[in-house]
């Protein structure tokens, strides 16, 4: 409802009735490509994910932005009268656009708008239909005056709407804010006020007019959005604290020692030792693998890998709860296929069950002599003279997965110039998952036996196998453990 405050100013220059069509035509086509996107995120697999929930609350905000679009360019467009200055017909069909919306979305929009006019001299009150249906009230009930609106008004809104109304009417101040109703189906609507006072010609106010707008739904979805958004937020934080405690946990419990390592310092045999972390494609997977290597009160050296299943925190507390735990029952004097017994009893019976698999190796510099057991891991590969070789593994099924579980072990002599590389699963990418597609790995590294015929060290096996694997997207982390005998 215009203000007679400019009843005498020249109008403005109608738009175009060929621009309003493009414009209504964009809109429309902005609206079409949003409910696709809106459909693709309502079809999420996972409805529960905070992502997912904040996609669909900005979808459903757009939703409201463009319907109030489209609503307000179709009212401009039919308040322009067709150009028949020539005497001609109007024009003919707008270009090509998607189709009408239907009535009851075309007339929302005109639903949730109206208008009303108080009149200070004469104590007359004109509202709009379209505001009486806002309100709840029957045309024939009368509108509200202004000392009458606020009864309708939440009690905590009221001093907001008094404040508006009196600057208005007092200091000409234009209205322009937001309260909350009560219609008497008890149902609460928010509603924007925007209006202006009107003065007589000593410049007192005669009257004051007002446009309201229904922006209940509008107010819903920017709260939606709020509130999903802070949940994703809430989630982003936990993940990241979590994440950076598992990368603590693990950088605290994996070997300190860089580069090469040698077991014993001094004596007949030496292992020249060196191991690698490779982390998963993803970087927020932090995984429970591990590899070790120590040198026992005996003279014995330790040599472990092994995975346990899961990622983050849980994994890499599982993952130190069972490294000190073979740690000290391995200086304890404890062989490794009973050792592997009671991890899988350490297991069975934790707080927080998880299955493992590993490999622990305990090798005597005096005799050369390997002894060794598994748990449902990828053997210990042996490589002499250019050619390479999984062990024969003993028995032995996954940590936690049977009550009693009984592990026996083996033994391998080795001899000088023996390279002997312990990993886990994950150190190549699965392209398949059949059956054999867990050994891809083991494989891979027997391919690599004449380059690691000509390494010196353990290092450069070490930069052998990150050559061959550093660079690949795999699925889970892996750590490769690679031991070199002496002469």
């Amino acid at each position: 409802m215009p203000s007679p405050r400019f009843a005498d100013h020249h109008a403005a220059q109608p738009p175009e009735r060929e621009s309003l069509e493009a414009l209504i035509t964009q809109a429309r086509r902005l609206r079409g490509g949003l409910d696709a996107v809106r459909r693709e995120a309502s079809s999420a697999d996972a409805p529960a994910d905070p992502q997912q929930r904040w996609q669909r609350a900005l979808c459903d905000l757009a939703v409201h932005h463009l319907d109030d679009l489209d609503g307000h360019l179709g009212q401009l467009r039919e308040g322009l009268p067709a150009d028949t200055a020539d005497g001609g017909v109007a024009d003919t069909e707008p270009p090509a656009a998607p189709p009408e919306p239907e009535p009851h979305e075309r007339g929302s929009l005109l639903r949730r708008v109206g208008s009303a006019e108080w009149n200070l001299l004469t104590d007359e009150v004109s509202w709009s239909d379209e505001l009486f249906a806002m309100f709840g009230r029957e045309p024939s009930d009368g509108p509200l005056t202004l000392d009458e609106l606020p009864s309708l008004v939440l009690a905590e809104d009221q001093e907001g709407l008094t404040t508006m109304v009196t600057n208005c009417l007092v200091d000409g101040r234009p209205i322009d804010g937001e309260f909350r109703i009560v219609r008497s189906d008890a149902s609460v609507r928010t509603v924007h006020m925007v209006g202006e006072p009107v003065l007589d010609a000593d410049g007192g106010t005669a009257c004051m007019w007002a446009v309201l707008r229904d922006v209940s739904a509008l107010r819903r979805s920017q709260q939606a959005v709020a509130e999903t958004r802070e949940s994703l937020q809430r989630q982003r934080h936990i993940a990241q604290t979590e994440h950076r405690l598992a990368v603590e946990l693990q950088q605290a419990v994996l070997p300190p020692w860089r580069g090469s390592l040698q077991f014993p310092q001094s004596g007949p045999a030496t292992l020249d030792l060196a191991g690698h972390y490779l982390p998963a494609g993803t970087r927020a997977l932090i995984g429970g693998d591990w590899y070790d290597a120590l040198q026992l009160p005996d003279g014995n050296t330790l040599l472990s890998v092994g995975d346990l299943t899961g990622h983050g925190v849980t994994a890499t507390s599982g993952m130190a709860m069972v490294l000190g735990a073979l740690r000290g029952m391995a200086v304890a004097g404890q062989r490794p296929g009973p050792l592997m017994g009671f991890l899988n009893q350490l297991l069975d019976t934790a707080a927080q069950p998880a299955l493992g698999s590993a490999v622990c190796c305990r090798f005597d510099p005096a005799t050369r002599l390997l002894e060794w057991a598994q748990a449902g891991h990828p053997a210990p590969l042996l490589f002499r003279g250019g050619t390479g070789r999984a062990l024969d593994p003993p028995e032995g099924v996954l940590l936690g997965a049977t009550t009693g579980a009984v592990y026996t072990q083996r033994t391998e002599q080795l001899a000088p110039g023996d390279l002997l590389v312990l990993h886990t699963d994950g150190l190549a990418p699965r392209r398949t998952h059949h059956a054999d597609a867990a050994h891809e790995g083991a494989e891979r590294l027997l391919a690599l036996a004449p380059r690691f015929a000509a390494a010196r060290s353990a290092q450069d096996g070490v930069r052998i196998v990150l050559e061959e694997f550093g660079s690949a997207e795999r699925e889970h982390d892996a750590c490769v453990l690679i031991a070199r005998v002496g002469a």
